[in-house]
């Protein structure tokens, strides 16, 4: 019998396209553990060893997207996170300025955009990097250098690291399994699950976690997880009406089809930008606020654990599942479309598809922004109620979980779609794999 997994190796194409992708990731885990030129490791393994006794560090919400290099100090500590928080403020910056958003509608616009954003994240990430370095300075012992030497290092270093990353991610995207900017941080995430378990049975022998409860914390996740899977895969389909069309000698009989609007139509998304906004103010006022008492006001206030982030970072996902949605699905382009091509929706007038399938949108994004919402700041709840291990409550649920779960979905639905391609049975029997287009 055919086996789907035997298939995949089987394909010499996609063989070649899993492969190299996982090179990749392997050289993305290598770099998060080369420390940056003039850092002492034992005196920074000391120094998070003291935080770690005292109580729960902002590092570890840092490390989440960098998979640890942050407190590490390698090469790869600010991560993607720089391009991504660039990419955002671009794409608002297109909507704002009618110069840039006609740029991009010319040909080749979207690659003069690209460039314009791989410019803008130099910028960024030698901002960030400038605060990370005088964030060394305040560890005792951490830096083996002068400063001004170490300082003007370290920024080349780590935005060197990167750039570095981007092309790395642009490299998965074009000769890997797709998605390389998504696959990196889910990379990230997943190298933190043997820590977070090691946590977690050490928890469970000193007597502070009781296994009962971890028990019944494991099943919310198991259900958490079929919930998040039920909403990434859910559609509603608007039935659209094709005439009887005449193209050259041709006569095309009429047909149904529908617009499958998805539940949640920008995936993780949301979760993943919404997270990028808010590390970035983070970042600079924690490095920097050891030297500014208002910084350092502002760092405590706008902790992850506190009510203020929380309600910020929930906004910001309902705020930037609207946003991405009407980039992505802009209900003026759709009805045009539908239109042109002879379509209509029935009981809807061709002069108010527009209003109709913007209320359909609407109607729908809500919900799952919502749904995302909730989901994200479930592990902050978890952690401020029951005291339950930082590491561990942000693996088992809220960004993590969501971004693991989608990314997971939309690779599976990659590789389906090579061995479709090449008449294989897909990795699933019953139905397919729905791609989010990441």
């Amino acid at each position: 019998m055919a086996n789907p997994l035997l298939d995949i190796f089987r394909i010499r194409d996609l063989r070649d396209r899993i492969l190299f992708t996982v090179a990749i990731l392997v050289i993305f885990r290598i770099g998060a553990v080369l420390p940056i030129p003039g850092i002492n490791v034992n005196a920074l393994q000391n120094y998070y060893a003291a935080q770690q006794s005292g109580g729960i560090g902002i590092t570890d919400y840092f490390d989440f997207f960098s998979g640890g290099a942050f407190s590490n100090f390698s090469v790869f500590m600010l991560g993607i996170v720089p391009y991504i928080t660039t990419s955002i403020m671009m794409q608002l910056l297109v909507l704002v300025f009618p110069k840039l958003k006609k740029i991009s509608e010319q040909d080749g616009g979207r690659k003069r955009i690209q460039r314009y954003t791989r410019i803008a994240t130099v910028g960024v990430c030698l901002i960030q990097s400038f605060a990370v370095s005088e964030y060394a300075n305040q560890i005792p012992g951490a830096i083996t250098m002068d400063r001004i030497p170490y300082t003007l290092l370290a920024m080349m270093t780590v935005t060197a690291g990167t750039i570095f990353l981007m092309w790395l991610g642009e490299q998965i995207t074009q000769r890997g399994i797709g998605n390389g900017i998504s696959l990196l941080i889910f990379a990230g995430i997943v190298a933190r699950i043997p820590d977070a378990i090691y946590v977690m049975i050490n928890q469970v022998q000193r007597g502070n976690l009781n296994p009962v409860f971890l028990v019944l914390v494991l099943g919310a996740f198991v259900g958490v997880i079929s919930l998040v899977i039920y909403e990434q895969q859910g559609q509603r389909r608007i039935p659209v009406n094709y005439a009887r069309r005449v193209i050259g000698r041709r006569v095309y009989g009429a047909q149904n089809a529908y617009l499958p609007f998805k539940i949640n139509p920008s995936g993780v998304i949301p979760v993943i930008f919404a997270s990028s906004v808010l590390i970035f103010p983070l970042q600079i006022a924690q490095n920097l606020g050891g030297g500014v008492p208002w910084l350092s006001r502002f760092a405590s206030w706008l902790t992850p654990n506190g009510v203020p982030y929380m309600l910020f970072y929930a906004l910001l996902i309902v705020f930037f599942a609207y946003f991405y949605t009407q980039v992505t699905l802009n209900p003026v382009e759709i009805s045009k479309q539908i239109r042109e091509n002879g379509g209509s929706i029935r009981g809807i007038s061709s002069d108010n598809m527009t209003e109709y399938l913007t209320r359909i949108l609407n109607r729908i994004i809500l919900p799952g922004a919502l749904f995302l919402a909730v989901i994200a700041i479930i592990p902050s709840i978890i952690q401020a109620l029951f005291n339950f291990p930082s590491s561990v409550a942000f693996l088992m649920g809220g960004t993590s979980l969501l971004i693991m779960v989608g990314v997971d979905l939309d690779t599976m639905s990659q590789i389906e779609g090579h061995l479709k391609m090449h008449h294989h049975d897909g990795i699933v029997r019953k139905g397919r794999v729905r791609a989010r287009n990441l």
